[in-house]
C-alpha cells in the first residue's frame, strides 16, 4: 500500500488549533478534551481522543459518545495519550483500521490503509456492476486490504495477494481467517506479479509512489515502511515494473486498477498505454486523482 505527501492534501495538518480544554468537568469528557489539546500535530485532533478513549473502554466511539462520557477515565487512557502524542499513528495504536465495508487489522511493518484506497474498489463496482469477477489479484497486498474489501464484496470470488514482507502478509492472513475468507484468499511472497500465471478478472495494486525527496507527515515517515512508501526520485520506480505485467495476467472484460498520486495520472497513464492498456482515471472524494483502470 502507498501513501500521499503531505503537498497532496490527504495528510494536510489542520490549521485550526484543538480547543482549549474546558475549566470544569470530570472523567470521560474532560480527559478527551485534554488529550485533544495535546494533538495540534494531527488535523483529526478530537476524533484521535475520542478513539483511543473508545479503545481503552473496550468499547465503539458511538456507543462512548453516546452513553460514556460522564464516565470515569480508564488507567489505559494515559498511556495511549503519550502514544498519540508522540505521533504514532492512531491505527497502529488501537489495532485496527476501518475500510470500504470491513475492519482490517493492523500493526508495524505494514502501511495503513486510507480512506482514498476506495476509490479503486469504488472503480472495481462500476466496472463490474453487470457481473461479477470470479479471480482477484492484489499486488502489493499489505495487510490485505484491497484483496479482502474485494472479496466481502463478491463473496463467490478467490483471490491472491502479493507482498514482499514477511510482516505483512502474516497479517494479511490473520486478517482473512478473522473475516472468515481463508479459504478464498491466498497469499505469497513475492516481487510484484514475477513468476504469476493465469488470468485475472480483476487487478488491483496501490503501490508506492512517493518520491524519495518528497516531504511526509513525521507520524507517517517515522512509523509506516519506508519500502511501501518510497519508489525511487520521481515515486514511479514501481509502476515501471507492474505496468509490462499486467497484459499477461489480465482476463478479457477485466480491468487493472492501480491506485496513483495525485500528480501521477500522464506519467503512469503513458506507462499502460505503452502495454498497449486503454485508460481511465478516477478521482477520489476530495476530487484529486487517485486510480487508474487499466483494460
Amino acid at each position: 500500500m502507498g501513501y500521499r505527501p503531505a503537498s497532496d492534501g490527504s495528510f494536510a495538518v489542520s490549521a485550526s488549533p484543538p480547543p482549549t480544554p474546558p475549566a470544569s468537568g470530570r472523567g470521560v469528557r474532560r480527559a478527551i478534551a485534554e488529550a485533544a489539546s495535546r494533538f495540534a500535530f494531527s488535523e483529526t485532533w478530537r476524533l484521535d481522543a475520542e478513539l483511543l478513549m473508545a479503545h481503552a473502554l473496550g468499547i465503539t466511539r458511538e456507543a462512548l459518545l453516546l452513553c460514556h462520557l460522564d464516565d470515569p477515565v480508564p488507567a489505559a487512557f494515559a498511556a495511549l495519550v503519550e502514544r498519540r502524542a508522540a505521533q504514532e499513528p492512531i491505527a497502529y495504536i488501537t489495532g485496527t483500521r476501518a475500510f470500504w465495508t470491513i475492519d482490517i487489522a493492523v500493526g508495524p511493518g505494514a502501511l495503513i490503509p486510507r480512506a482514498d484506497s476506495e476509490t479503486l474498489i469504488e472503480a472495481a463496482v462500476e466496472h463490474f456492476r453487470d457481473r461479477a469477477p470470479a479471480r482477484i489479484l492484489d499486488l502489493g497486498t499489505g495487510p490485505g486490504t484491497l484483496l479482502l474489501a474485494a472479496l466481502d464484496q463478491w463473496p463467490e470470488a478467490s483471490g491472491l495477494g502479493v507482498d514482499a514482507s514477511d510482516i505483512a502478509l502474516a497479517l494479511a492472513r490473520d486478517n482473512a481467517t478473522r473475516l472468515d475468507m481463508a479459504s478464498r484468499a491466498t497469499f505469497v511472497a513475492g516481487d510484484w506479479a514475477a513468476g504469476l500465471t493465469g488470468r485475472f478478472d480483476l487487478i488491483l495494486a496501490n503501490p508506492p509512489y512517493i518520491g524519495t525527496e518528497e516531504s511526509l507527515l513525521d507520524e507517517v515517515r517515522a512509523y509506516e515502511p519506508a519500502a511501501a512508501l518510497f519508489a525511487g526520485p520521481d515515486g514511479l520506480d514501481d509502476y515501471r515494473i507492474i505496468a509490462p505485467q499486467l497484459p499477461a495476467l489480465l482476463a478479457p472484460g477485466g480491468a487493472a486498477i492501480l491506485e496513483i498520486g495525485s500528480t501521477q495520472t500522464n506519467a503512469v497513464t503513458a506507462l499502460l498505454v505503452a502495454e498497449g492498456l486503454a485508460v481511465t482515471p478516477r478521482n477520489d472524494l476530495g476530487g484529486r486523482p487517485r486510480a487508474l483502470v487499466a483494460t
